[in-house]
Parts: structure tokens; sequence; C-alpha cells
């Protein structure tokens, strides 16, 4: 697999240094785990679902937490009690599990359920007022208006 350097562009930019880690992540994908193996879904044009495959896990043992545009899924099983049978093949994993995904600005976790052995945790995308484009009135006339309401003094 290639191997980008991206110092220059550390060098000669200045706030990008999350995109650029991000990218870094990207690049180096190979050690990424592939337990529990999940989806990524688009439900609607600003909804998402990520579903991940947690059988065995119940909803104890399961937690999300969301901090700094990072969801961390993490899955701990609780010891097994004891069996009265042995193993001939264990296939089924049983083992604890951190996975973590990169959100974009604005989007926020509307929810999460366990059904059928598989976790659903639903997004949306919530772009604020201020941050959404709009229409600009274009004045005629020899005095420009104000976009902005007036500016009133306290007496």
């Amino acid at each position: 697999m290639r191997q980008f350097d991206l110092a220059p562009l550390y060098r000669s930019t200045v706030g990008f240094d999350r995109l650029f880690s991000a990218l870094d992540q990207f690049v180096s994908a190979e050690s990424a785990p592939t337990y529990p193996p999940y989806n990524i879904e688009r439900t609607g044009e600003t909804a998402y679902r990520i579903t991940v495959a947690v059988a065995g896990f119940t909803d104890q043992d399961l937690s999300i937490e969301v901090r700094e545009n990072a969801l961390t899924i993490k899955g701990e099983r609780k010891a097994a009690e004891a069996r009265k049978g042995e193993f001939l093949h264990q296939g089924i994993a049983a083992r604890s599990f951190e996975r973590r995904f990169q959100l974009a600005d604005h989007v926020q976790v509307t929810g999460a359920a366990l059904e059928n052995g598989l976790l659903h945790v639903d997004l949306v995308r919530e772009i604020p007022e201020a941050k959404k484009p709009r229409q600009i009135q274009i004045a005629t006339g020899s005095a420009p208006r104000s976009i902005e309401g007036s500016v009133q003094q306290a007496a």
C-alpha cells in the first residue's frame, strides 16, 4: 500500500490538523480492527444508521459515547458462568471490543436499539440556521439596504 507523507501540508496550513489526522488514520487502515463487523447506511437525505453485529452481547454489555465528534461503541462481556460441557469448537467471538467512528460537524446521535444481535445507532445531520444558505435581496436605488436589523441603543 502507498504511504503518503502529509508533513509538507502540516508546515504550510493552519487549522487543518484534524483533517490531516483523519487522513493519516484512513491511510493506515491496514491495522484497523475488523471485529465486530458493521454497516454504515444512509437512511435519508440527512439521516444515517450504523449497524454493528454484536451477537451474544446484551444492552448491559454495551456502551455508546459521543465526545468531540467521535462516536465510540464498546462491548465488554461479563465473565461467563461455568458451563457443564466443554467446547469442541468455539467460532462465536466473545471478546470485548471498542469501535470508533469519526462524525462530521453537526452530526448528532438520535437513538440506539439492540435487535436480533444487531446494534443500530441512528444519526442525523442538523445544520444550524446560521450555516444554511440564504437568499439576499438586491436593493434598487442609491442606498444599500442593511441585511441585519438596526441596532437600538438602551436609554
